[in-house]
């Protein structure tokens, strides 16, 4: 109101159609699944991978070997940020996350039929980088873009709900990766496991891209996009997009970016160390068996699918600033005590301290589709979201297996997990400080987005009044 200078029109607000909705919500949800399906498989079976990959080495390298690969996938994931994103700007959020599902399909599908170190030597654990960093690129335009086009096509009083289904599909994925392994070593022997066992869930993932493939093919631009500015924010958006898209975003962006880069290593760290570390820390670190491990880390994820949406709900209702508030402190107050009940002995206080991560997590993860697109503009959402994302995971996230395994190993402090995630909830909290609540409103260079015409003629009334009162 305050840009247009008079109250809203019918031509000013967005009726998202309910159809339209769901088919953006299920295939960007969908290709979050299937990403994070590998990224369980994966942590799983990193310890079978090291001895696939890197016979040679003692257990100890073994596994940082294969974390260490993981974590690979993480460094060019800024340079899909920067190759998507822009692309995401100019060509349209659906056509680059039709591109990036495949990418990810394929580097997921050439992992399971690569020879072990046995067949070709060297050669193997080349190869598996290269699958990874394969990966890993198209990733880097994949959740950017998911939570871009999710965020556009989202009424602005739902978005938390909505883009917490994003989040869901990651944890649906990731469970579903793991209770295959953990099916998988049940079903087979340890030399069945190592011959051909690891390969299955891979090869699974090719059908599975190709159902994500039709679905994305199957969407229609993000309203945001397709709406048509005034006359400012076409140049605005004419000047941002013709320009170094990267050096535009730096200087005009900078503090949004900051903002998004601390929310994202908040979330992440907690993220990557229970689904990327916490399997390999039972067994390796605590000497718990495999499957008591595996099982442990499952019901934190089912748990962590249960909240989710349910707190989505709750920030578009409370703000999102208060579930990130309460979740860090939450973070810096418990991830400690967690770790304490995760290496007492039996499984009751262990799944307690599970439990407490996953609901930790949930309350990072429910909000975050909603909240970090909101910080940039349209012209540049798609490109600074990949940028400040990508950028925190690799830096912050995906390395998180590898150091936390690195300062236990040296330590020998098996709470050293714990006080890692204090850390990040302490930077978590200073970026909750300043960031914008973005709760029940546009999304910055975007039309208001309603569920209904009922809505939309209740926003136009309400408008009226409020410039009959400013009159006043």
């Amino acid at each position: 109101m305050r840009r247009k200078g008079r109250p809203f029109t019918k031509d000013d607000v967005q009726v998202v159609e309910a159809p339209m909705l769901k088919r953006a919500v299920s295939a960007s949800a969908l290709g979050n699944c299937m990403e994070w399906f590998d990224f369980g498989v994966y942590s799983y079976l990193a310890a079978t991978i090291g001895k696939v990959f890197y016979p040679g080495a003692s257990d100890a390298a073994q596994l940082l070997a294969s974390f260490a690969t993981f974590a690979a996938a993480f460094v060019v994931r800024p340079l899909g940020g920067l190759f998507f994103g822009p692309l995401g700007d100019k060509l349209g959020r659906q056509k680059v996350l039709a591109a990036t599902m495949i990418l990810m399909a394929f580097g997921t599908f050439l992992i399971g039929f690569i020879p072990s170190y046995a067949t070709i030597g060297i050669a193997a654990p080349i190869l598996l980088l290269v699958a990874r960093m394969l990966q890993g690129f198209s990733t880097g335009g994949e959740y950017g873009g998911a939570t871009t086009f999710i965020a556009e096509f989202s009424p602005d009083r739902r978005r938390g709900f909505l883009g917490s289904w994003l989040d869901f599909g990651t944890f649906v994925g990731y469970a579903l990766g793991s209770l295959l392994v953990t099916v998988l070593n049940l079903a087979l022997t340890d030399d069945q496991m190592l011959s051909w066992g690891w390969r299955i869930p891979f090869l699974i993932a090719g059908p599975l891209g190709l159902i994500g493939l039709y679905m994305r093919l199957k969407l229609e631009e993000s309203p945001a996009f397709q709406q048509q500015l005034d006359e400012h924010d076409q140049k605005l958006a004419e000047r941002e997009t013709n320009r170094h898209e990267f050096r535009t975003i730096l200087r005009r962006h900078w503090q949004p970016l900051l903002i998004c880069i601390g929310l994202v290593l908040l979330y992440n760290v907690t993220n990557y160390m229970v689904t990327g570390y916490l399997p390999t820390y039972q067994t390796e670190v605590l000497g718990r068996g495999g499957t008591t491990s595996d099982i442990l880390v499952l019901v934190g994820m089912v748990w962590v699918v249960v909240l989710i949406t349910f707190i989505g709900r709750l920030s578009d209702r409370v703000g999102r600033r208060p579930v990130y508030r309460w979740a860090a402190v939450g973070q810096i107050v418990l991830a400690v005590p967690a770790f304490l009940l995760i290496r007492a002995d039996g499984w009751l206080l262990p799944a307690l301290g599970v439990l407490i991560l996953a609901t930790l997590l949930a309350g990072f993860a429910a909000p975050s589709a909603a909240t970090l697109p909101a910080l940039f503009p349209t012209s540049v959402r798609y490109a600074a979201m990949g940028i400040g994302f990508n950028f925190s995971v690799a830096a912050f996230g995906g390395t998180t297996p590898l150091i936390t395994e690195g300062l236990v190993s040296a330590t020998g402090n098996d709470l050293v997990p714990g006080a890692y995630l204090i850390v990040s909830g302490l930077i978590g909290l200073l970026a909750v400080r300043f960031m914008p609540e973005s709760a029940g409103v546009p999304l910055h260079g975007s039309q208001p987005m309603v569920s209904t015409e009922q809505e939309a003629k209740d926003l136009i009334s309400t408008s009226q009044q409020l410039q009959t009162l400013s009159r006043k």
